[in-house]
C-alpha cells in the first residue's frame, strides 16, 4: 500500500490525498475526445485500413447527445503530494471513463457512484471514489454548439429519428464510449424527444465527477462524505458550513484510523465511520464481497477464483463501472496471502483496448454497453481466457484446467455463510435497477418479501428497461406519500443504499439497535459478512500451506546475493512439497506452484530473514504458527479431509467491537480564513472553490499533527540506523523488478500518454516478455526431464509421466497460444495456433492438387541400422500430424486440438521443425498477424524456435499418455535371422502386442510376408510381444531375430529381441516366446551422421555402462560369482525404486522383471552358475529340467512320508509341486526358459521365491546336476540371496496378463 512510504511530514497517514473535480471546461467549449479519436485509429488499424483517414474523431451519425466529449480536471487539490504524484489523465480518464455525457430534461439524471485504482510501478495503488451528477448547463456557447452539432447530424441522416444510429464497427460493442448504461429508461425517455435538442425549448444537462484519491480503500466512508457533498449542493439551504471547510478537513485533519482501530469523522450532515483491521486480521477490504456473490453465486465465483490462481486471462464484462470494480477486487482480496502480480485494470477505458491483445495474464473489467450481443464481441485471445459476464450472471470458463481442492465442500461452507445474513448463493440479480450503484454503492441487497399485492406484479417491476419503477421503489412511494420527515430520510437512504423495508420497521426515526442507524447497521452486516466469506478461503490455504516453510530453499547467504542471483536460483522444492500432498489436491497445487503470485510469494519468504515481512506474509504466518500451537499436525498431514474455519465468530466480533466503540474521533469541519463572498451558494451548481485555503494544510497546531509529528520523527531516526543494514531502496527495487521475471513492468498500462509510438513500445514489450517467458518454460521442462533421468540411475526404462511433467507441457501449450495470438489482424475461432495451421493446411492441399505428383522424399531410403531393417521411414509432415489429430472425434473444439497437435509434435521432437515449417509461408504470416506481431519479429522468432529445439533432448509421452482412448494404428515386423536357409517357415505365425494400458489381442500374420498393420485403442507405451505360431508344415522351425512395433501416429518403434528357435525338438522347445521390448533409437537421416550407434534415449548416462547380465550368457562367455550378485541386487534394487515412485509414474514393471536387465535373467545366470548342462551327445539340459526333477523327487518323496515332520516344509514343497504342474499343464507352448521366467515371476508375486530357494538347494538332485563350486551348492550365498529378495515381500507385485496367460493356479 502506497500508505506505508514514509515521507517527510504527517504525509501518508492522511485519510485522502486528494480531492478532485471533473467536467466540462467552458472556455475551450466542446472538444470530441482524443481517446475517442485513437480508438477509431487502432480500429481502422485493426480493419487493414488506413488509419489516419479515420481518425478525425468527429462522428456525424451519431447523435451529438451520444457522442463523447473531452472531460477536463477542473480542479485538484491540494496541487501535488509528494509521495503521490498526481496523474492527472489518468485521474480525468477513470473519473470519466466514457468523458463527458449530456442529458435534457427528458432523460434521467441520477448520481452514480463509481471506484477506481491507479496501480503504479512499484506495484503500489491508490484508489480513487466517484461521484457522478449532472448539472445545467449556463454557457450560452456549449448550448449553441450543441444545438448546431444536433443540426448537422440531422442534415447528415435525416431519417435518424430513432436514438440507436451508432456506428456498427466489429469492435464497437467494445467501444462502450457511448453513455447509454447510464439509466435504464434512458431509450424509452429519448425516443419521446427524438433523441434531439433544441436550445428554444430544452434544458441542457453535463455530467460532472467529484472524486476523492486515498491510499486505502474505504469505499463506504467516501461514497457516504461525497453523496454529503452532492446533497449540500442540491438541498434547498445552504450546508452548516462552506465546502471549503469539509474538503479540508477530509484532506488534512482526518487520519488514517490506525490498524485495529475505527475512526469517526464528519461529512457536511452526518458523522461516518471507518475500521481498520488489526495487524493479525486479514487487511482492509471494503468493497462487499456479498455483492460479488450475489452478481455471480458461489458456485461461478468459485471457478472464477479458480481461473485467477491459476493466472488465467479474465475479464470482466458489465454495463456499471461500480459492479466491475466490486467483483475485480472481490476476487484479488479473495487471493490471501498471496497477490495478484499482472496486469490489473478493473475499469478499462475505451482507448486501452488495444490491451486486450496483451499476450499475458491479465484482470481487467470492460464496459459493456446496453443491448450488447456477447457474440459480437471480438475479442484477441480466447484459448485461456475466463470471461465474466456480470449483468448476466455466467461465465465462460477456459478448456481443461484442474479444479480447486475440495470444491464442493468450499461451496457449500460459503453458502452457509450466506444464507445466514439472508444471500441466496445462487446467481442472480440484486432486486435495482441496472446500474446497481444508483441504489446500492456498496450495500449487499438480497430479496426481501415485498408487499403482497405486488407479488404478481414483481417481475414486470423489476424489468428496469421497461422504464417502470422497481418493486422497492413502489413500496416507497405508497408508504411515504405526503410525509416529509420520511422523504429526507428515503432520499437519504436511496444515496447511501439501505433499503425501504429496513427502514419501515424505524418508525421514521432512521434508528436501529444500539443507537446505529440504517445506513451503519446495514455497513456492518457487510463487514461481518465480508470477513467471514474472506476468512473461509483463508482457512483453506492456511491448511494447504500450513507446511510450506519446509520446503523453501534458503540458499543465498545475504540479500544483495540474493537478489543477483534470483533468476538462477532454486528456492522452493516443488517435487518434495507435492510427494507430501494428499493425491487429489495435486492437479491443482501442481499447476499454482508455478504461477508468478506464488513465486513472490515464496521470495517475500526468503526476503524476510534480512527485511520486514511484507504484511500479508506476516499474517499469514502467524495462522500457520497459531494452528500448530492447537493441532499438531501429524496424522492428518497427508489427509485431503475438508477441515471447516472455526474463527468465523471471533472474525466478526473483532469489526463489531470496533464500531461500537469508536476509538478516535477527528476534529470537526470549522470554518477557514477565507475570503468573504466568493463561492456564493447556488442552489444545484457547484461552487467553484478557493484553492488558495485548500493547497495547504493547517499549521502544526492540532494535536493530530503534532502526535504524528513524533511518531514521523521517531520512524525517521529508527529508518536511518537501518539504511547502512540494507540495499540502497532503489538498487533493491530495480532487482526485485528484475527479479520478478514477466508481466512486472506491464502490470498497469500507462494512462497518460497513448500515441501509437507508446503502444508499439508496449507491444515491443509484449514481444521480449514472451521470449523470456519461452527461454525460462523451455529451460524448466529439461531440468525437470533431465533431473529425473539422472535419479533414474537404476533400471532400463525411464518413464517419467505424470502430474508436474503434464503440468509445464499444459503452461507450453498456452504460451504457444498467447504467442499465435499476439498482434493478429482478424481473430477465426477460439485458437490462433489451429486457426494458422488450418490456413497453412488448405493452402498445402492446394498445392498438392496443382502439382499432383507423388511426394518424392527428401533423401533416398537406406537402410543403415538393424533397427530399420524391413521398417518403412515414416514421413514427417504438418499436415499429416493435424489430419490425425482432425480423425480424433474424442477432442470436440479447436483449442483441443492445438494442445493435441502440439503434445503431439512433442512426442515425436517435431515440434520446433514442425512451427518452422508453418512460419516459413511468410505471405500467410503476412496477411495473418499486423508488423508488430511477435510471429513476425524475426529475431525474436528465431530464438523461440531455438528454445523449442532444445527440447528434442528428452523424450516425452504427452500424447500417448493423455489420449489413452483413440484408436491408433500399428505396424508390426518380423525380422528372422537371414543367414540361415530357413528364414522362411510353413507354419502360421502370431502375434499379440501388449502395452502399458491393454493388448491388442493375438493377431494372425500373412505366411511369409511377416510385416502387417493392424488398428486397435491405444495400448500406451509398448512392453511386451507374445509371437508363436502353430507348428504346421513341413519348415515348422522358425528362427527369430527380433519383432519391430510402430505406433504410426506418434512414430515410436520399439524393438523386442528374440534371438531364438520356435518349434518343437529345436532349442527349448517353444513355439510361443513372450518378448521384452524397449523404445529405439529413431532411424530417421539426421542420425547418420553421428556414427557409432549412441546409447538408447531413454537411459540415464549411467545406465548404458552397466552390463546385461543376459547379454553375456550364452556367447561363450561366463559371468563371474561376483557379477552374478551384483546384477541380482541391481535387479531387486530397480524394483524397490519402481514401487517408490508416485503410482501414476511408474511405467512397466515387467521390463523390471523380464527385461535385458532384470529378476529373471539375473536369477537365471544364479542358476546357470556351475551347472552342467552341456551333455556330450545328448540334448541340452536347461535349468527347468533341474526344478522338473527336484519336483519329481520332492513329489516321491512326499509319498514315502519323509517330509511329514516338518509340516512348514511340507506346506512349501506341496505350493511348488502345485505351481510346478500347474505351469507344465498350461495349454501355451512356452518351451522351457519361458517356463522358469514364469516360475519366477509367480513366486515373486505370490511371495514364495524365498521359501522355494532351500528346498531346491536341500534336494539331492541338486548333486547330480551342479559343480562343487556352483553358486546354488554354496549356503552363505544363498542365505545371501534368500536376504535380497525377501526385500520384495514388502510391494504388491501384479504381472502383466500377457506373462500369466492359461495358466489356472
Amino acid at each position: 500500500m502506497s500508505g506505508t512510504n514514509a515521507a517527510s511530514g504527517a504525509a501518508p497517514c492522511r485519510f485522502a490525498h486528494y480531492f478532485v473535480i471533473c467536467g466540462i471546461d467552458t472556455e475551450t467549449g466542446l472538444e470530441p475526445d482524443e481517446l475517442a479519436a485513437l480508438y477509431q485509429w487502432l480500429e481502422a488499424d485493426r480493419q487493414g485500413k488506413d488509419p489516419d483517414t479515420a481518425a478525425t474523431g468527429e462522428n456525424f451519425e451519431q447523435s451529438p447527445l451520444k457522442r463523447t466529449f473531452k472531460s477536463k480536471v477542473l480542479a485538484h487539490y491540494p496541487e501535488n503530494v509528494e509521495w503521490n504524484p498526481f496523474d492527472q489523465d489518468a485521474v480525468n480518464m477513470l473519473c470519466m471513463p466514457k468523458g463527458l455525457s449530456f442529458r435534457t430534461q427528458a432523460d434521467s439524471r441520477e448520481p452514480q457512484f463509481h471506484s477506481f485504482l491507479i496501480t503504479r510501478e512499484d506495484g503500489s495503488r491508490t484508489y480513487g471514489f466517484v461521484h457522478t451528477f449532472y448539472e445545467e448547463v449556463t454557457s450560452p456557447q456549449i448550448c449553441s454548439a450543441m444545438q448546431t452539432l444536433y443540426q448537422m447530424h440531422q442534415a447528415e441522416n435525416p431519417s435518424s429519428d430513432s436514438p440507436s444510429s451508432s456506428s456498427s464497427s466489429s469492435m464497437d460493442s467494445l467501444a462502450s464510449s457511448l453513455d447509454e448504461a447510464d439509466s435504464p429508461s434512458s431509450s424509452s425517455c429519448r425516443s419521446a424527444a427524438c433523441g434531439g435538442y433544441d436550445a428554444s425549448r430544452d434544458t441542457l444537462f453535463v455530467s460532472k465527477a467529484l472524486c476523492l484519491i486515498t491510499p486505502m480503500p474505504f469505499m463506504h466512508a467516501c461514497c457516504r462524505f461525497l453523496s454529503q457533498v452532492h446533497r449540500a449542493v442540491t438541498a434547498a439551504s445552504p450546508p452548516p458550513l462552506p465546502l471549503e471547510s469539509y474538503v479540508h478537513n477530509i484532506l488534512y485533519e482526518v487520519p488514517l484510523p490506525p490498524p485495529g482501530r475505527s475512526l469517526k469523522f464528519h461529512g457536511v450532515y452526518e458523522p461516518i465511520v471507518c475500521q481498520r483491521p488489526g495487524p493479525g486480521e486479514l487487511p482492509l477490504a471494503d468493497f462487499p464481497l456479498g455483492q460479488t456473490f450475489t452478481l455471480l453465486g458461489v458456485e461461478n465465483l468459485v471457478q472464477l477464483f479458480n481461473c485467477t490462481l491459476l493466472e488465467m486471462q479474465i475479464l470482466l464484462y458489465s454495463q456499471d463501472y461500480q459492479r466491475l470494480m466490486t467483483v475485480a477486487e472481490g476476487i484479488t482480496t479473495l487471493l490471501f496471502p498471496f497477490q495478484w502480480q499482472h496486469v490489473y485494470v478493473p475499469i478499462l477505458p475505451a482507448s486501452l483496448l488495444h490491451f486486450l491483445d496483451a499476450p499475458v495474464p491479465y484482470l481487467m473489467g470492460l464496459q459493456s454497453k446496453e443491448g450488447t450481443d456477447r457474440s459480437k464481441l471480438e475479442l484477441p485471445q480466447e484459448a485461456n481466457l475466463c470471461f465474466v459476464d456480470i449483468d448476466n450472471h455466467c461465465i465462460e470458463l477456459p478448456e481443461d484446467f484442474p479444479q480447486f481442492p475440495n470444491k464442493p465442500e468450499l461451496i457449500q461452507e460459503l453458502s452457509e455463510v450466506l444464507l445466514r445474513y439472508g444471500i441466496s448463493p445462487v446467481g442472480g440479480a440484486p432486486p435495482t435497477s441496472v446500474p446497481t450503484s444508483t441504489t446500492t454503492p456498496g450495500s449487499v441487497s438480497t430479496r426481501h418479501p415485498g408487499l403482497k399485492s405486488q407479488q404478481a406484479l414483481r417481475e414486470l417491476e423489476d424489468d428496469g428497461r421497461n422504464g417502470n419503477l422497481g418493486g422497492e421503489q413502489l413500496a416507497v412511494l405508497e408508504l411515504l406519500q405526503g410525509n416529509a420527515t420520511l422523504e429526507r430520510l428515503q432520499a437519504l437512504a436511496k444515496r447511501t443504499g439501505v433499503r425501504v423495508e429496513a427502514l419501515r420497521g424505524v418508525g421514521g426515526e432512521g434508528e436501529a439497535q444500539g443507537g446505529r442507524t440504517a445506513v451503519e447497521e446495514e455497513e456492518l452486516r457487510n463487514a461481518k459478512l465480508n470477513v467471514q466469506l474472506r476468512e473461509v478461503v483463508a482457512s483453506r490455504f492456511t491448511m494447504m500451506f500450513a507446511d510450506y516453510e519446509a520446503f523453501v530453499i534458503h540458499s543465498a547467504p545475504d540479500l544483495e546475493s540474493w537478489l543477483t542471483n534470483r533468476e538462477q536460483m532454486h528456492n522452493f522444492d516443488k517435487a518434495s512439497f507435492l510427494s507430501d500432498q494428499p493425491e487429489p489436491y495435486l492437479p491443482f497445487l501442481s499447476h499454482f506452484i508455478e504461477t508468478q503470485m506464488f513465486a513472490t510469494f515464496i521470495d517475500n519468504k526468503i526476503m524476510s530473514q534480512w527485511e520486514e515481512k511484507e504484511p500479508l506474509l506476516r499474517v499469514f504466518d502467524g495462522r500457520i504458527d497459531k494452528a500448530r500451537l492447537y493441532n499438531v499436525r501429524a496424522p492428518s498431514l497427508r489427509s485431503s479431509n475438508y477441515q471447516r474455519c472455526t474463527i468465523l465468530k471471533e472474525s466478526a466480533q473483532a469489526i463489531e467491537q470496533r464500531l461500537m466503540k469508536i476509538d478516535h474521533t477527528a476534529i470537526h469541519p470549522h470554518l477557514l480564513d477565507m475570503k468573504i463572498g466568493q463561492g456564493k451558494y447556488e442552489q444545484g451548481f457547484f461552487p467553484k472553490l478557493q484553492s488558495d485555503v485548500l493547497s495547504v494544510g493547517p499549521t502544526n497546531n492540532n494535536r493530530w499533527s503534532n502526535r504524528t509529528a513524533t511518531a514521523q520523527r521517531r520512524k525517521d531516526r529508527h529508518r536511518q540506523q537501518t539504511e547502512h543494514l540494507t540495499l540502497d531502496n532503489d538498487l533493491k527495487e530495480k532487482y526485485m523488478q528484475e527479479a520478478r521475471i514477466l508481466g512486472k513492468n506491464l502490470r498497469q498500462p500507462k494512462l497518460s500518454d497513448l500515441s501509437p509510438a507508446v503502444i508499439a513500445q508496449t507491444n515491443w514489450k509484449f514481444v521480449e516478455g514472451l521470449l523470456k517467458e519461452c527461454r525460462m518454460k523451455t529451460k524448466r521442462m529439461l531440468v525437470e526431464k533431465m533431473g529425473r533421468e539422472a535419479v533414474e540411475l537404476g533400471h532400463g526404462e525411464a518413464n517419467i509421466t505424470g502430474l508436474e511433467e503434464n503440468t509445464l507441457i499444459a503452461s507450453l501449450c498456452d504460451l504457444l497460444e498467447r504467442i499465435w495470438s499476439h498482434g493478429l489482424q482478424v481473430k477465426q475461432g477460439k485458437s490462433a495456433l489451429w486457426s494458422h495451421l488450418l490456413h497453412y493446411q488448405a493452402r498445402e492441399e492446394k498445392l498438392e492438387q496443382q502439382q499432383a505428383e507423388s511426394p518424392v522424399s527428401s533423401c533416398p531410403e537406406r537402410r543403415k541400422s538393424e533397427s530399420s531393417i524391413g521398417m518403412p521411414s515414416l514421413r514427417a509432415s504438418v499436415i499429416q500430424d493435424m489430419r490425425h489429430i482432425q480423425s480424433m472425434g474424442e477432442i470436440k473444439t479447436d483449442v483441443g486440438r492445438a494442445r493435441a497437435w502440439i503434445r503431439l509434435s512433442l512426442e515425436k521432437k517435431l515440434l520446433s521443425q514442425h512451427l518452422k515449417r508453418l512460419l516459413s509461408r511468410q505471405a500467410l504470416t503476412k496477411k495473418l498477424y499486423k508488423r508488430y506481431a511477435f510471429l513476425r519479429c524475426e529475431e525474436e522468432k528465431e530464438q523461440f524456435l531455438f528454445h523449442l529445439l532444445s527440447l528434442n533432448t528428452v523424450d516425452y509421452f504427452c500424447f500417448t499418455s493423455v489420449f489413452t482412448t483413440i484408436m491408433i494404428p500399428y505396424r508390426a515386423v518380423i525380422i528372422p535371422i537371414k543367414k540361415l536357409s530357413n528364414a522362411m517357415t510353413t507354419s502360421n505365425p502370431w502375434v499379440c502386442v501388449s502395452g502399458e494400458l491393454g493388448d491388442s489381442g493375438v493377431r494372425q500374420i500373412t505366411k511369409n510376408v511377416l510385416e502387417m498393420t493392424f488398428d486397435c485403442q491405444n495400448l500406451g507405451k509398448l512392453t511386451t510381444v507374445q509371437l508363436g505360431h502353430d507348428n504346421s508344415g513341413l519348415l515348422a522351425k522358425w528362427l527369430v531375430d527380433c519383432v519391430m512395433v510402430r505406433n504410426e501416429i506418434t512414430g515410436h518403434t520399439y524393438k523386442f529381441p528374440c534371438g531364438r528357435w520356435l518349434g518343437k525338438g529345436v532349442d527349448d522347445g517353444s513355439l510361443e516366446r513372450v518378448l521384452i521390448g524397449e523404445l529405439a533409437l529413431p532411424n530417421a537421416d539426421e542420425d547418420c551422421g553421428r556414427g557409432c550407434r549412441t546409447p538408447d534415449m531413454q537411459h540415464s548416462p549411467g545406465q548404458t555402462r552397466r552390463v546385461s547380465i543376459t547379454s553375456m550368457g550364452g556367447r561363450g562367455y561366463k559371468p563371474t560369482s561376483a557379477q552374478i550378485q551384483e546384477a541380482i541386487g541391481e535387479a531387486v534394487n530397480s524394483i524397490c525404486k519402481h514401487f517408490h515412485k508416485p503410482e501414476k509414474e511408474r511405467g512397466s514393471l515387467t521390463i523390471l522383471l523380464c527385461g535385458e536387465v532384470g529378476l529373471v535373467g539375473a536369477l537365471e545366470q544364479f542358476f546357470h552358475n556351475g551347472f552342467k548342462s552341456a551333455r556330450l551327445f545328448q540334448k541340452t539340459v536347461f535349468v527347468w529340467d533341474f526344478v522338473e526333477k527336484a519336483v519329481a523327487y520332492m513329489e516321491s518323496a512326499d509319498q514315502m512320508g519323509d517330509m511329514q515332520e516338518t509340516a512348514p516344509l511340507g506346506l512349501t514343497c506341496v505350493s511348488l509341486c502345485h505351481y510346478v504342474s500347474a505351469i507344465n499343464s498350461s495349454p501355451r507352448n512356452i518351451g522351457k526358459d519361458g517356463k522358469f521366467q514364469l516360475l519366477v515371476c509367480l513366486g515373486a508375486r505370490d511371495r514364495l521365491l524365498i521359501q522355494w530357494l532351500p528346498l531346491l538347494v536341500e534336494c539331492p538332485v541338486i548333486q547330480r546336476m551342479y559343480e562343487e563350486s556352483a553358486l546354488l551348492r554354496d549356503r552363505t550365498t544363498v542365505n545371501d540371496l534368500i536376504a535380497v529378495l525377501q526385500t520384495l515381500h514388502d510391494f504388491p507385485i501384479t504381472l502383466e496378463a500377457s506373462l500369466v496367460k492359461g495358466i489356472d493356479l
